[in-house]
């Protein structure tokens, strides 16, 4: 494992003797502790389901901090994964740089769908909407511009694919996947943490575009579980843009805009990042943490 010294070059893989690897995602090692599971958040960045060789310090420490602030904050709205800490079954030589990338979580029987919420036009929603004048397969207003406000939230749920792309697909289809009741709990659950969040982003100055929610079961319970509500699983804009510019974001678009610059095609192995993204990108995640939560890592 990679040590963090300032913003130093980031926390890579991580490895921890004694505790058997549960999986290895795509920015997270989670670890098998019998009943429960640790996830720790490194900083590896990936997009259009690519790892890319570039670490971004200290995006690790700034999604689990968010994660941990979120996850309290809609207790009360549904159940979610988070257990207290079990800081002893870390490494005593890497206790305090990994504390603040890790999270104790009980093991979920997991629900594979993305539950997708869209308060503004943008990312495949906004493509969806210029190819089919739809959004989830269902009607949507014509004449939108892209980050415009939709009339009301929408709720668009995706298939889960941990190893290629995630499919978008309508109410109807998601009624047949996971059945009717449970489809409607879904979109209930996910558009009352939206609601919540999006007033406390635009209390902090921040506009939240969509975000995306995972569920799964614990003990027979509905349960929030893996991230929640950080710049990797939702699109954030600053609140007062100039009517004349795009609006300025603060999320894993940055990486997505310059990847897309590049003309790669988007198999692996992507392109290392220049080191000024590298920057502008950690002081974005940053910059989030402090204003939604008061955190400055």
């Amino acid at each position: 494992m990679a040590e963090r010294e300032g913003p130093g070059p980031g926390v890579g893989q991580v490895d921890l003797p004694g505790l058997p690897l549960f999986r290895r995602g795509k920015v997270r090692d989670t670890f098998d502790l019998g009943e429960q599971l640790l996830m720790i958040s490194t900083d590896r960045v990936s997009a259009f389901d690519t790892v890319l060789p570039t670490l971004i310090p200290d995006r690790g420490r700034v999604l689990t901090a968010m994660s941990r602030y979120w996850f309290r904050t809609t207790a009360d709205l549904v159940p979610n994964h988070l257990r207290p800490d079990r800081t002893e079954l870390l490494p005593v030589g890497s206790r305090d740089a990994l504390s603040e990338r890790a999270m104790f979580v009980a093991k979920a029987e997991r629900i594979d769908i993305e539950c997708v919420v869209r308060g503004r036009l943008a990312g495949s929603g906004w493509q969806e909407y210029q190819e089919t004048g739809r959004l989830a397969g269902e009607p949507v207003p014509s004449g939108l511009a892209f980050g415009a406000e939709l009339p009301e939230l929408r709720f668009t749920p995706a298939t889960k694919n941990d190893r290629g792309h995630d499919e978008n697909i309508s109410r109807s289809q998601l009624a047949q996947v996971v059945g009717s009741e449970l489809g409607r709990r879904l979109e209930e659950v996910s558009l009352r943490i939206f609601r919540l969040a999006q007033v406390h982003c635009r209390e902090s100055g921040f506009l939240l575009v969509d975000s995306k929610f995972e569920f799964g079961f614990v003990d027979g319970a509905l349960t929030l579980i893996d991230e929640l509500l950080t710049p990797d699983s939702s699109r954030l804009w600053e609140l007062e843009s100039p009517a004349d510019e795009a609006p300025q974001g603060f999320d894993k678009q940055l990486v997505r805009d310059y990847l897309i610059s590049t003309g790669w095609d988007r198999n692996p192995p992507g392109p290392e990042l220049p080191a000024e993204l590298v920057r502008e990108t950690r002081n974005r995640y940053l910059e989030v943490s402090r204003r939604i939560i008061g955190s400055a890592l």
